[in-house]
This record gives structure tokens, sequence and C-alpha cells, in this order.
């Protein structure tokens, strides 16, 4: 009975709907991103275009998320989530169908990761803010920690399927299977009984624009919080994108290995997730938020040295620890922190630093890597995260 009540948000039926939906269609989405990298290096053998690509996908998301969070300030959540995985299946479905025909070039899959970007940047923050209304704010922790469950428990099985499936039946499968996959969470949605206030009164769009900004602002703890944030996006979590390289050219390991690389990753944020969500609420989430940082930064160190596949995919499982335990506590302190009628500027906010930084540090660790070399691009990342990381603990254990 104690478990239960650690994972509450679960007793609500709209958020079991929503978080098996998010399972099986987050698992598409993995499948995809895999697919995406295997498939651009196979064209180009490049590093560069891989980072050049995943730019594209990135880069909508700084440009339209703080006009997501506003449209999802102003209209029901629920109702624009359907619209944004129904236009989801659009990239999946031109990519598969490309793939499958042999008439895939690099610009095609650009111009869908562009597409694809350009819908998240309105999904992010509408998803992000739809939680409280389906589980209300005394479990909103919880439901961020099992959304994070969800999230990377895709992430370690969507991989390994990816990788099989390229071995097996080939790229396109994983695209025709991402498409499928968010019918799961469109009748999950569907079923969902709509509820929450909307913003009735508006001040203009530009000036709802600027007080989300200046409601961030005035918070030195959030402020200080979305820094690091930016800072972990911008050049550690690009080591994604580059793995395709490690999994090839370092540890020699193909298609297979790339799967159960990236899977490593998601097994340790899985694991960060799932604890959060038992532990119900962190007591002390600056020292775990220094902690998780930490581990992040000089794991990913780790990483960039190692040579041997096994060690590489148990270094991978504590950097996917890190950065989820940092991320998941952060999120729900910036939730917790603010008013519910800046809740979706503030989580668009969060959304631009965590994923709409990563087109320019993408193409900056792409450019790097061709210069110095892979491994060395990602070591220097890692050396930029540990200092920002250890500036961060002293001066958050200075409040």
């Amino acid at each position: 009975m104690e478990n239960m009540k650690r994972f509450s948000a679960l007793h609500y039926r709209d958020f079991r709907l929503f978080w098996f939906g998010q399972l099986i269609s987050l698992s598409g989405t993995w499948m995809q991103s895999v697919a995406q990298g295997w498939l651009v290096y196979s064209l180009t053998k490049s590093p560069f275009y891989l980072g050049l690509v995943a730019a594209a996908g990135s880069l909508p998301i700084l440009l339209f998320t703080l006009a997501g969070g506003i449209v999802a300030d102003r209209f029901r959540k629920r109702n624009l989530l359907l619209m944004t995985q129904a236009l989801s299946i659009i990239p999946a479905l031109v990519l598969g169908i490309l793939t499958d025909i042999n008439l895939i070039a690099v610009w095609h899959v650009a111009l869908m990761a562009t597409l694809l970007g350009s819908i998240n940047a309105f999904d992010i923050p509408a998803r992000q803010a739809f939680l409280v209304e389906m589980v209300g704010k005394s479990n909103l922790t919880n439901a961020i920690a099992l959304n994070s469950a969800a999230f990377n428990s895709a992430r370690m099985i969507g991989p390994v399927i990816a990788g099989m499936t390229i071995s097996y039946i080939g790229l396109p499968g994983c695209f025709y299977l991402n498409a499928f996959s968010f019918i799961a969470v469109i009748i999950a949605l569907s079923k969902i009984n709509i509820r929450g206030e909307i913003k009735e009164s508006s001040k203009g769009f530009i000036r709802d624009f600027i007080e989300g900004i200046q409601f961030i602002k005035r918070e030195p703890e959030i402020y200080r919080i979305i820094l690091l944030i930016a800072v972990f996006s911008f050049v550690g979590l690009p080591y994604i994108t580059f793995l395709p390289v490690f999994a090839v050219e370092v540890l020699r390991a193909g298609p297979k290995g790339l799967g159960f690389l990236v899977s490593a990753a998601g097994t340790g944020a899985l694991t960060a997730a799932l604890s959060l969500a038992f532990k119900g609420d962190i007591k002390y989430k600056d020292r775990f938020m220094s902690i998780s940082a930490l581990c992040f930064s000089f794991t990913l160190f780790a990483f960039s040295l190692s040579k041997n596949f096994y060690l590489s995919m148990v270094i991978l499982i504590f950097v996917g620890w890190g950065i989820v335990s940092f991320l998941a506590t952060a999120n729900s302190f910036i939730q917790l922190s603010v008013p519910d009628s800046l809740r979706g500027r503030a989580m668009s906010v969060y959304a631009i630093v965590f994923l709409g930084t990563a087109p320019l540090g993408n193409s900056l660790i792409g450019i790097l890597a061709d210069s110095v070399g892979t491994t060395r691009a990602v070591s220097i990342s890692a050396t930029i995260c540990i200092i920002a990381s250890i500036v961060f603990s002293v001066k958050i254990s200075k409040v």
C-alpha cells in the first residue's frame, strides 16, 4: 500500500491513459531517432552532418517554443496535444517512404527533422503543463518522475528494437513503426476528460511573452538552474547525436551496438526516474541537483576516453542516471514555483534551454569533431560541463 502511495499519480485514470499511450509513442520516437542517426551517417560518413541534421530538428524549438508556451496558456492543452500528435505522423511516414524507394537524401532528413521540431515546439510546453491538470499540484512531482520513467523506458526499449529492425528488416521499418506508434497516444488523449482553466485575458502576444521571461529572471534559484540546463544542452547532451561515430569508429559495434549504447543511457535514466517516483519527493532538491549534475559531467568525460564497448555501456548507465536525476528534479522545482497562469510559458523557457540550444551545440560539436576527432570533442564538452556543475554546486551551497 505504501508503494502505491509513492506512485500516487497512477491512481488517476486520465494520467494512466496518458502514461501508457506515451510509453508506446515514445518507444517509436526513440526508434526513429536511432534510425535517423544511422541513416545520416550511412549517407554521409560525416559527424558534421549528424550535427547538422540534429540542429535542424532543434532549431524550431529555439525559435517557436515560447510561442508554444503562450498557446498552451491560452487553449485547452488536451486538444492542442491531439493536434500535435496527429501531425507528428507525417515526418515519420515521409522518411519511411523515401527510404523505402531509395530516393532519400540528407536534405530530406533535415527537412523532416525541421518539421517535427516545429511540431514539438508546441507539443512540449503543452505536454509538461498538462500534467498538473491530470493529477493536481500535490502529485505533480510524482507525475513528472513517472513521465520521465515512460520517456526513459522508451529510450531503453526503442533503440534496441531499432538496432534489430535495421539489421533484419531495414531502416524504413523503424520509420513506419514510429508513425504507427502515435496512434496509441492519440487514442489515450481522446479518452481523457477536458479540464483545467484557460487564460481568458491577455496583455497581447509580446507582453505575455515578456511576462514569462521576467518571472524566470526574478527568481535567482530558477535562473541558476536554467543556466546549467542550457550548458548541459549546449555542450553535454549532443554526445547522443555522435553515438553512431562511437559505435562504428571507436567501439566497432555496428547498428546493434548503437542500439545497446543508447539503451544503456536509457537504463540509467529509467533507474533515476523510477527512484524519484518511488521516493515521491526529494527533500533537499538543491543538494540532489548538485550531485546528479556532477555525476553526469564526470561520467560523460569517462565515456569519451573509453575504448571498450562493455565499459562504455556501464559508463553510459551513470551518464543517463545523472542527467535525468538533475532534469526531473529541476522540472519539478520550476513547476512548483510558478503560478498556474504562467506554467505554460515557464515550461516553454525550460524546453528552450533544454532542447532549443541543442542546434547550436550539435553544430558546434559537429564542426569540432571534424577538426579534432569525435572523442576529443566530447572530452572538451564534458570538461565544460564539469566546470559549470562545480560553479553551480558552489553557488547553490551558499544560498
